[in-house]
């Protein structure tokens, strides 16, 4: 059992009790959901990068969205930053030994799509849009 914090009214905070879970599927996605975590570590894979090159590859992510998704990686151990002292600033963004340990799921991810026929694809698509 871990304390999260909590917000309160008026600045107030207080301790929730969470219980983490046990399966490893759901312990996953609590550190990749959404529809761009794994898209993102996928480009890290290729290497460090700064932001603009990330948001270039990623074609669709908002700034907001990104800086989002990379300071919740940076903070739980799967991206690490790196700012440079220089005029215009430079920052990289690499994965971290942790990071690098999903290349083998992504791959299998990549093979496993890579292998759904374009029918089942169009189709879930187009449910997706109807709802």
């Amino acid at each position: 059992m871990i304390q999260v914090l909590a917000p309160k009214t008026l600045g107030q905070i207080h301790m929730l009790k969470c219980n983490l879970p046990s399966c490893g599927v759901a312990r996953f996605l609590i550190l990749l959901d959404g529809p761009w975590a794994t898209l993102i570590v996928r480009e890290l894979l290729r290497g460090p990068q700064r932001f603009s090159e990330l948001r270039t590859s990623l074609t669709g992510i908002s700034a907001h969205t990104l800086t989002h998704r990379l300071r919740r990686f940076e903070k739980s151990g799967l991206v690490m930053r790196t700012a440079y002292a220089e005029t215009p600033p430079k920052v990289i963004y690499e994965l971290t030994e942790l990071g690098k340990s999903l290349e083998p799921i992504l791959l299998t991810m990549n093979n496993w799509g890579q292998n759904i026929p374009d029918d089942v694809l169009r189709s879930a698509i187009v449910n997706d849009n109807e709802m």
